[in-house]
C-alpha cells in the first residue's frame, strides 16, 4: 500500500482484480506466534488476496471448535491483543502488501481502549476491522474512528437478516460486506445452502459494495461453486484444519490457498 493509498481503497482493490478474492481467516499466535507469521506469509504468497487475521478471545461466540482450539492456544501461549499488532507490523516488515483484515471480539478491544487499538492498528499496518459481537447500532465510536483513519469496518449479515437490518448495514458498512452464509457458527461443511444465491441476490439489490461469503466453506469445489455467486471468498476453518493435520503446517497453508485459488481461477 503507497501512502496515499487509504486503507478503504486498498481493501476494495483487492476485490476489483478481474477474479474473485480469495481471503483465508487464521489465528494470529497459532500454534505459536512466529509459526503464525510463516502461515500468513504462505498464504499471501500462495494467491491470497487478501487475509482475515483472528485475534484470539476466551469466548468467541461465532467460531465453531476449530476455531475456539486455534483462539484457546494462543491464548494459552500468551498472545495478546498487543503481540497481535505487533504480528502485523512483523508481517508488512517482510513485505507482505495484501490487505489486512482484524477479526476479533469487543471486549478485548474496549479493554486495549478503543481510540489506542485503532490507532495502533493503523500504524501497524492494518486495513480494517471484523467485528461479530458489535452490532451497527452500537458501532458509533468505533466508526468514528475508523472514518477518521480511512479504516473499514465491515459488518456481518446472516440468512435470516431482515430487509431492515441489511439497509442499516449496507448504511454504514465499508470495504465489503460479509455474508454469513448458514446461520450458527463457523466450521466446515459438507454442502452448501441452497438458498445461498438468493441471499446474495438480496444483498446485492441494496448495494454495490463488494460481497464476500464465508462460514462453512471447506474445499476447491465449494470455493469455486461460492466464487461464481460472490466477489469474495473467505476460508478459515478448513485452513486450519489443514495445517493442524500436517507434518509442515506452512507448505500445507501454501499447499491449501494454491488449490482454493486455482479452482476458483479455473
Amino acid at each position: 500500500m503507497t501512502e496515499t493509498t487509504t486503507s478503504t481503497n486498498h481493501v476494495n482493490a483487492a476485490f476489483n482484480k478481474g477474479h474473485t478474492a480469495f481471503m483465508p481467516y487464521y489465528t494470529l499466535g497459532y500454534p505459536d506466534q512466529v509459526k503464525s507469521l510463516d502461515i500468513i506469509e504462505a498464504c499471501a504468497n500462495n494467491g491470497a488476496d487478501l487475509m482475515e487475521l483472528g485475534i484470539p478471545f476466551s469466548d468467541p461466540l461465532a467460531d465453531g471448535p476449530t476455531i475456539q482450539h486455534s483462539t484457546q492456544t494462543a491464548l494459552q501461549n500468551g498472545i495478546t491483543v498487543e503481540k497481535c499488532l505487533e504480528s502485523v507490523a512483523a508481517l508488512r516488515s517482510r513485505g507482505l502488501g495484501i490487505p489486512f483484515m482484524l477479526m476479533g471480539y469487543y471486549n478485548p478491544i474496549l479493554a486495549y481502549g478503543l481510540e489506542r487499538f485503532t490507532r495502533d492498528a493503523h500504524q501497524s499496518g492494518a486495513d480494517g476491522f471484523i467485528i461479530p459481537d458489535l452490532p451497527p447500532e452500537e458501532a458509533g465510536p468505533m466508526m468514528g474512528l475508523c472514518e477518521e483513519l480511512d479504516l473499514a469496518m465491515t459488518f456481518l449479515l446472516a440468512p435470516n437478516s431482515p430487509q431492515e437490518r441489511i439497509q442499516e448495514v449496507v448504511q454504514v458498512n465499508t470495504g465489503f460486506i460479509y455474508l454469513v452464509s448458514v446461520t450458527g457458527i463457523t466450521g466446515a461443511r459438507d454442502s452448501l445452502p441452497e438458498d445461498l444465491e438468493q441471499f446474495i441476490g438480496r444483498v446485492r439489490g441494496y448495494s454495490r459494495q463488494p460481497i464476500a461469503v464465508g462460514f462453512g466453506i471447506s474445499n476447491p469445489d465449494q470455493a469455486k461453486m461460492v466464487g461464481k455467486l460472490a466477489d469474495g471468498v473467505i476460508v478459515g476453518s478448513a485452513l486450519i484444519k489443514a495445517t493442524n493435520e500436517a507434518d509442515n503446517p506452512v507448505k500445507a497453508a501454501g499447499d491449501f490457498v494454491h488449490a482454493m485459488v486455482q479452482a476458483m481461477r479455473s
